[in-house]
């Protein structure tokens, strides 16, 4: 099976980009925002903006997407795509 990943998201809304899935040739294309970060932001004792980026998690799939390749294709996410900091857009 060949995992092709596209996505358009970008600084400073990386998480509000389209995701494309194509499985060998079939093409699934998931709903905006589907994308979570791991990271977070913070401010430090002199508020001072602190930021930790994290690994992607899917929240939200195709109905018709297959199961059985689900971590594989969050794995190839997170390869491909820059992690973020869902800092709230900060």
């Amino acid at each position: 099976m060949k995992i092709k990943i596209t996505y358009d998201g970008e600084y400073p809304n990386l998480c509000g980009g389209q995701l494309k899935v194509y499985l060998d040739d079939t093409e699934y294309v998931f709903p905006r925002y589907c994308l979570s970060s791991g990271g977070s932001v913070w401010f430090n004792d002199e508020w001072e903006e602190q930021m930790e980026r994290g690994e992607w998690s899917i929240t939200e799939w195709p109905d018709n997407f297959p199961e059985k390749y689900k971590k594989e294709v969050e794995e190839a996410v997170n390869a491909e795509v820059p992690h973020g900091c869902c800092g709230g857009c900060v």
